[in-house]
């Protein structure tokens, strides 16, 4: 399951695990105008955890999800954004 919401600076997607257990703590991931941040609890220090990305790591992560094994670079969207 998960949620979006509009802020006025970030769309907010919450991912929730309603998998089987062991069941892990909820992804929130906030997009902003110039990056991208997940964050998620780790229960064994009770600290919020957090990654920033650029807008091309997110690019470039989103591309990998299709991807098999291997080393890719992705060629500018002028041209087709096609991995290389």
């Amino acid at each position: 399951m998960f949620t979006i919401e509009h802020d006025f600076d970030a769309t907010v997607i919450t991912l929730v695990d309603e998998g089987q257990a062991p069941l892990q703590e909820d992804v929130v991931v906030c997009t902003f105008e110039d990056c991208v941040t997940i964050e998620q609890l780790d229960p064994r220090t009770d600290q919020m955890l957090r990654l920033n990305l650029s807008l091309a790591q997110v690019r470039d992560l989103a591309a990998a999800l299709d991807l098999p094994e291997g080393v890719y670079r992705l060629r500018p969207s002028g041209d087709g954004g096609d991995a290389a």
